[in-house]
């Protein structure tokens, strides 16, 4: 155990404060001048990876965080705090003290004051906390960094920071700026870690239904990226588009540059040609394979239209979906990744996860750094954890949320038609008021 001392040679108090920000604002500067009257104050920097957990994507690196807070006066030593719960670095420390903003009394945060309080309980130690800072200028300079990281620069990075950092990077559907910000502030809490979303996927199948189209790529990229627009206005998260088959190998070409350009992470193109269909119906429908060679044209295409080394080219393979065996998929994914993609999206239709199992296990004895996407719609039972057993890097929740829209949209327009009336209605929808509070104001 470590022991402060002061100048007259009396033990001190230890008082621990954790900060997950790139910016240094009025509110943190007001939580150690707090802490200080205490005893000598031990700052802590949340790492990367804890951030994300915390709905927090850093624009600023660690080192660069923890020079700011060793730069204030207060403050006696920093170190790093590398998770989201307390319980190594209090048993690290064994603080006197551990102070915080009052603002993690309810929500997904009042998870981790519980367990900062069940940890000090242990041998003594008592929370401070006090009243949260509300101005104009920490509201402006917490809007600011909001900001920052919608931009392009910073979100078309992402994808590529959550794989590095990220034990499997969890992908949500979305098809508009409401549901956009669903999948941004849909946040659960356990008992010991809080969950949520690391990216979007913008399907063209769900796009199409929210438009009223058939999926068979009628909905031209133009209409796509107006959906885009509407998701990266209110939204930081990244975003990684469904393709379809990526069209002609030159418009494939500008249509990268675009992308881009206006800060969507990565695109995803299926090995087919012809009129698209949806994968789901397999061999019921008549299905055209691409050929390896122009296939890998396309993806050499795209990789040389692009500007930055942030956005990713991903190679969906339809082989499973074909019946055309493990083999067949395992030839493509090796020429695709040659070809440059940036990883392998392994479709099935079949109820059990075993084939993307296998077609994974052969995949990662000759490629361990390509990443691997899957899309469990069809086998959902299986877990994160199991797919990440197997390699998977990032699975795709690629459809659950217009699916669920759909059926409680044509419950409501029921009842009302039924009762003549909407009371009946209203167990089952959410408050405007609600509604307004997702929605943030400028």
């Amino acid at each position: 155990m470590e022991y402060l001392w002061n100048d007259r040679g009396d033990e001190m108090k230890k008082i621990y404060a954790c900060f997950c920000t790139d910016v240094i604002h009025e509110g943190h500067l007001n939580i150690i001048r707090q802490a200080s009257k205490y005893g000598t104050v031990i700052a802590g920097v949340l790492g990367d990876q804890a951030m994300i957990r915390y709905n927090r994507f850093p624009t600023v690196s660690f080192e660069e965080r923890k020079k700011m807070l060793e730069n204030i006066p207060e403050v006696s030593r920093v170190v790093e705090q590398q998770d989201v719960v307390y319980d190594n670095i209090i048993k690290e420390l064994r603080p006197d003290y551990v102070i915080h903003g009052d603002n993690w009394r309810e929500g997904p945060m009042a998870m981790i004051r519980e367990n900062v309080m069940a940890c000090l309980e242990k041998w003594g130690g008592e929370l401070i906390e006090v009243p949260y800072t509300y101005s104009e200028s920490v509201s402006n300079m917490e809007a600011i960094m909001k900001e920052r990281t919608a931009m392009p620069e910073f979100r078309r990075k992402r994808l590529r920071l959550l794989l590095k950092l990220c034990p499997i990077v969890k992908v949500i559907e979305v098809h508009s700026g409401l549901t956009g910000l669903i999948a941004e502030k849909t946040i659960v809490s356990g008992k010991s870690e809080i969950n949520q979303f690391d990216a979007m996927w913008l399907s063209s199948l769900c796009d199409s239904t929210a438009k009223g189209k058939p999926d068979i790529e009628l909905v031209d990229l133009s209409s796509r990226l107006r959906t885009v627009d509407d998701i990266l206005e209110v939204t930081t998260k990244p975003i990684i588009l469904d393709g379809d088959t990526g069209g002609l190998v030159e418009h494939f070409a500008y249509n990268v540059r675009t992308l881009e350009r206006v800060g969507v992470s990565a695109v995803i193109i299926e090995d087919k040609t012809g009129l698209k269909k949806n994968s789901l119906f397999g061999t019921d429908v008549e299905q055209t394979q691409d050929s390896v060679e122009g296939f890998c044209e396309k993806i050499r295409a795209g990789k040389k239209a692009q500007r930055t080394e942030d956005f990713m080219i991903i190679a969906r393979i339809e082989s499973l979906i074909l019946e055309k065996g493990i083999e067949d998929a395992l030839e493509r994914a090796a020429a695709y990744v040659r070809a440059g993609a940036d990883g392998i999206m392994i479709h099935s239709r079949k109820k059990e996860p075993d084939e993307v199992f296998a077609f994974c296990d052969r995949f990662r004895e000759t490629n361990r750094e390509t990443p691997l996407v899957a899309v469990p719609t069809s086998y959902n039972a299986v877990t994160e954890e199991e797919l990440r057993s197997h390699g998977v890097n990032i699975v795709i929740y690629a459809n659950q949320l217009t699916r669920s829209a759909f059926p409680a949209m044509q419950r409501t327009a029921e009842r009302i038609l039924r009762h003549h009336r909407a009371k009946e209605t209203e167990e089952e929808l959410m408050s405007i008021q609600d509604i307004i509070t997702l929605i943030d104001e400028i």
